[in-house]
């Protein structure tokens, strides 16, 4: 077994056509048949039971539990030999930033750090009810203090208000909706050379129509399929299937692919157990760190050490951003090997705290934000 067939690998985007253009004029969809449709959704949903178990449906299964880092390995012995050789490689290309602290602390010597902080999975723990996501006090009252001293910002794929009111800091920057929903602290002019109070940015405002209508559809159709869950992150959507039986993940995925194919202005792609669809304009995690490195001054400069910590797929745009720009550091949180752009890891949101509370204590040129 080769290293890279061990490798959990997280670049899983679904085959949903996506059109070059990177910011098309978007025309809201005419009206569909409701009877049309509801007889084909009937059809289409015969046809998946009935080929659950089919060629492409077998690769479906491969690729969403490829994505799902909590899926149950194999014990055997010979598996967790080459399972233990993967992680020793792994850790010796993304080694734990506990361990490399002291290496992070002399690259943040006479610059300014940046944080940005993915939030489930990193601040949070993942749990099967996406309602229930809750930080520790212990972690909120870390980031409220590392707030006070690097700006700082939550960037997630939930929408914005959700993360604000699980995190709950005024004083944070937060981009919610994979970036595409940017709000800055009502402080945010004392920070920057903006006028505004509060930075504000919503390159998608346009889907808004469209993800709506479709929420409302996936909504609906998706009720056969016991513990599906959908959620309207404003600017994206999420079907979730961690709580769904694994031999009916195909069933789900093919289900959404089937309903978004009415909808060539969306792009359907995988995360940690949940499909994500976004708008097609070329925005992401990486573009909300850049526009918020810009909005704060520090778009050229090269006294500032950008660090973000992400646990998931989506947070590979930013991981990349750092990487292409050769300044600043990405940390994947995760417990097993992944392919990643990450310069770092961290095992769970635990370490992330202990490296958080680290960077306050260490002399990170520490000054009153």
């Amino acid at each position: 077994m080769t290293r890279q067939s061990m490798v959990v690998p997280e670049e899983m985007l679904l085959s949903v056509p996506t059109p070059a253009s990177s910011t098309p004029a978007v025309a809201f969809p005419p009206p569909r048949s409701a009877a049309s449709s509801a007889t084909r959704y009937k059809k289409l949903m015969a046809h998946l039971e009935l080929h659950s178990n089919g060629g492409r449906n077998c690769s479906w299964m491969e690729s969403m539990k490829a994505s799902s880092p909590t899926h149950v390995r194999s014990v055997s012995f010979l598996t967790s030999v080459l399972n233990e050789n993967e992680d020793s490689d792994w850790i010796r290309r993304h080694p734990s930033a506990l361990s490399k602290f002291e290496e992070l602390t002399a690259a943040a010597k006479g610059k300014k750090i940046v944080m940005f902080l993915d939030y489930d999975g990193t601040l949070s723990p993942i749990v099967d009810d996406p309602d229930s996501a809750f930080m520790s006090e212990a972690m909120r009252a870390t980031v409220k203090d590392v707030a006070k001293y690097f700006p700082t910002a939550i960037v997630s794929g939930r929408c914005r208000e959700k993360v604000f009111s699980f995190v709950q800091l005024s004083e944070l920057y937060y981009a919610g909706s994979h970036g595409m929903d940017i709000k800055g602290p009502t402080s945010f002019a004392k920070h920057t050379k903006a006028t505004a109070k509060a930075v504000l940015c919503q390159p998608a405002s346009a889907f808004l129509p469209m993800i709506d209508e479709l929420y409302n559809l996936l909504l609906e159709r998706t009720k056969l399929i016991p513990g599906s869950k959908v959620e309207n992150n404003r600017f994206c959507i999420s079907v979730h299937f961690r709580c769904v039986e694994e031999k009916r993940w195909s069933v789900l995925a093919d289900l959404v692919r089937s309903v978004l194919a009415d909808y060539p202005e969306l792009k359907l792609t995988q995360g940690r157990k949940v499909l994500e669809i976004r708008p097609i304009i070329e925005w992401d995690k990486g573009r909300a760190l850049e526009f918020l490195l810009e909005e704060l001054g520090f778009g050229d400069g090269n006294d500032i050490l950008p660090l973000y910590i992400g646990d998931d797929r989506t947070d590979e745009d930013a991981f990349k951003v750092l990487r292409d720009r050769g300044q600043g550091f990405g940390i994947l949180v995760s417990r097993i090997p992944k392919e990643t752009c990450a310069t770092y890891s961290l095992k769970d949101p635990s370490e992330v705290n202990e490296f958080l509370r680290r960077g306050i204590s260490a002399e990170w040129n520490l000054r009153e934000y």
